[in-house]
């Protein structure tokens, strides 16, 4: 099997993500507390739209990057109307996983900031472990 060429994904590279606080994304819609400011779980969803606007583009055909590591701080509150814009820098490339510094701001301060890690798979290989998951199959 010919090795994964990963070579177009390099330290350095920013891929960003942003969105606008709406109720839907708010702590007390999502379950993850009973405030109407930004859910850190949404706040994560930004953090890898911004992962994957980084390197998803220089995959190669057939492939596709899953987060498998977030160590992440969510530090600052961000309310309904306020924009959060996500950044991802990859500061490693090992094998076949990818890792991000990645940060979270809103238009007034940084919300939050951590790591993120990525593995690049085989999309076929990948949908076939998963459907034999679903049979029962080893």
């Amino acid at each position: 099997m010919p090795s994964l060429d990963l070579t177009a994904v390099r330290p350095g590279l920013t891929g960003t993500s942003d969105l606008i606080v709406a109720p839907e994304h708010t702590a007390a819609r999502v379950g993850s507390g009973r405030i109407a400011v930004l859910a850190t779980p949404v706040m994560i969803n930004v953090i890898e739209a911004a992962a994957l606007a980084a390197v998803e583009h220089l995959l190669p055909a057939g492939h596709q990057s899953l987060g498998i590591h977030l160590d992440v701080r969510h530090f600052a509150a961000t309310p309904v109307g306020l924009r959060v814009t996500a950044t991802a820098e990859v500061t490693a490339v090992e094998g076949r996983t990818v890792t991000f510094r990645v940060e979270a701001r809103d238009e007034r301060e940084v919300i939050g900031d951590g790591t993120h890690s990525r593995v690049v798979v085989n999309v076929a290989r990948f949908d076939e472990r998963v459907q034999r998951k679903m049979r029962g199959a080893g």
